[in-house]
């Protein structure tokens, strides 16, 4: 498992567009550690869920991602998979502090 920097954006609810530098292994903590950073500051409004896109650029490789907010939460509330599946969604349910129950 790799760490890479990446850039977080995303709009928030005002239309206004939000970036954060963030470290991670995986595009789902990026996202994850992304929401954390950017919820926490007085200039961001509240972000809408949904379809809303969060983009994830890398920055040592030239790549760009981008995840639809409803995605990732289907991603949080997943269960099963392989062993690394599971430690990284329970990474990142740890680094957002959610005790989301997998959907049945």
């Amino acid at each position: 498992m790799s760490i890479r920097s990446c850039r977080v954006a995303i709009c928030d609810i005002d239309g206004v567009d939000h970036a954060v530098e963030v470290t991670a292994s995986t595009l789902y903590e990026a996202v994850a550690l992304g929401l954390v950073s950017l919820r926490g500051e007085d200039w961001v409004s509240a972000i809408p869920e949904g379809l809303n896109a969060v983009k994830v650029s890398v920055m040592n490789v030239p790549i760009e991602h981008s995840v639809r907010i409803q995605d990732f939460n289907a991603w949080l509330r997943r269960e099963g998979g392989t062993p690394r599946e599971r430690a990284d969604r329970s990474r990142v349910r740890e680094i957002l502090r959610l005790n989301i129950s997998p959907t049945r």
